[in-house]
């Protein structure tokens, strides 16, 4: 059993040290007759002399208190300034750190023998699992087949978004979700690459006559139902070209196209006169009102083979919505993309676009078809003058 520590009142404590220092009795004497030993007296006294400058002068050490007080004050406000810092400093900085990716958080923990801090304690700071860094991730050889098909895509047509990137690898034999594809192209750092350029609109001639718009409220169900034309400019080193294109508005295919370095009947003419030629005539043939289209040669050709003209209405680029479409993916996704040193050399650029557009894009509105085989199917369908090109081989 413990003995209870014995514990003298500093009135006693006075008492023996002035006994001793009286010096009538022995240090032994004092000591058995309070019943305390000779080391607690040596003691007590050698701490009464070494403080009684305190009780001969007690406003000095006074003073002295307080200035001692007053410098540990200075001392704690700004220790207390350096810890609140430290503390700013401290949290923006696991803050930053808790922002991090998995792996690069797992880059950042110490694991040599002479680390400062545990590996528990710096993982908790940064907010990483400690059971990842001992997880050997499985390499996903799919995934990374899939991502490089998706940057060989990339790489051939960049103008491609996912559900375009998405329809060619279903085409290509690859079974992927959109999801999926959208999300390997945001890791690959992938966007469709795309250029945007205010449009050119065409001319009037007040003395030619106009027609009506005749496409309003009309459900266009059928290819060769209604085509549309226009015109746009390119411009090339040293000046600028034109092109003509007609297109099918049912199922947005290109029938014909043409580049002149003049905007003239002799270019509008040129792609109309290709097109009837070579896919027959639409019910319906829609223009703008450029001078181009309300010239004798142009109407008239139109109606002497039957078809029922349209023009927009004036200042109505929207009524002409399919060709304006096809020229801004053209531009967007070819033209504006290269800068064209000599016609020769935009020609072959847009000859292998048309090839592109027509029998590999896929179309939205189509529902990621392709424009000339949903034209040739409708023939099919609709027209009892189809003959199928393969048929005649001899």
């Amino acid at each position: 059993m413990s003995r209870k520590r014995t514990v003298y009142s500093a009135e006693f404590k006075t008492k023996l040290v002035l006994e001793v220092l009286k010096e009538d009795k022995t240090l032994a004497e004092i000591a058995s007759a309070n019943n305390i030993t000779p080391k607690n007296l040596q003691n007590w006294k050698k701490i009464f002399l070494e403080n009684a400058e305190v009780a001969m002068e007690p406003a000095k050490a006074v003073k002295e208190y307080k200035d001692e007080v007053a410098k540990l004050k200075i001392e704690v406000g700004e220790y207390a300034k350096k810890v609140g810092q430290l503390t700013l400093e401290k949290e923006w900085a696991v803050g930053k750190l808790k922002s991090l990716d998995s792996s690069d958080k797992k880059e950042l923990i110490d694991r040599d023998e002479q680390k400062t801090l545990s590996v528990v304690k710096q993982c908790n700071l940064i907010n990483y699992n400690r059971s990842n860094l001992f997880y050997t991730p499985k390499v996903n050889s799919a995934k990374n087949v899939i991502k490089e098909e998706i940057v060989k895509i990339f790489e051939e047509i960049p103008s491609y978004g996912y559900m375009k990137v998405y329809h060619q690898l279903l085409e290509d034999g690859y079974k992927v979700s959109p999801n999926t594809v959208l999300a390997y192209r945001k890791e690959l750092g992938l966007q469709a690459v795309l250029a945007v350029r205010p449009p050119n609109t065409s001319w009037a001639d007040k003395q030619h006559p106009k027609y009506s718009y005749k496409l309003k409220g009309l459900d266009i169900v059928r290819a060769n139902q209604v085509w549309s034309t226009d015109i746009t400019y390119i411009k090339i080193k040293g000046g600028m070209v034109y092109m003509a294109a007609i297109i099918d508005w049912y199922s947005k295919a290109v029938l014909s196209w043409k580049i002149s370095n003049t905007m003239d009947t002799d270019l509008v003419m040129g792609v109309l006169n290709e097109a009837l030629s070579l896919y027959g005539k639409p019910d319906i043939f829609n223009t703008d009102q450029g001078s181009q289209y309300t010239s004798y040669i142009h109407t008239q050709t139109l109606k002497d083979n039957g078809i029922t003209i349209s023009m927009d209405g004036k200042g109505r680029a929207t009524d002409n919505i399919c060709i304006e479409r096809f020229w801004r993916s053209a531009k967007v996704e070819k033209i504006y993309l290269h800068e064209y040193e000599r016609v020769s050399i935009l020609k072959s650029d847009i000859k292998d676009y048309m090839d592109f557009y027509n029998y590999r894009r896929f179309h939205e509105t189509l529902k990621y078809k392709k424009p000339m085989d949903v034209y040739f199917d409708s023939l099919k369908i609709n027209d009892d003058r189809y003959i199928n090109p393969s048929d005649n081989v001899a």
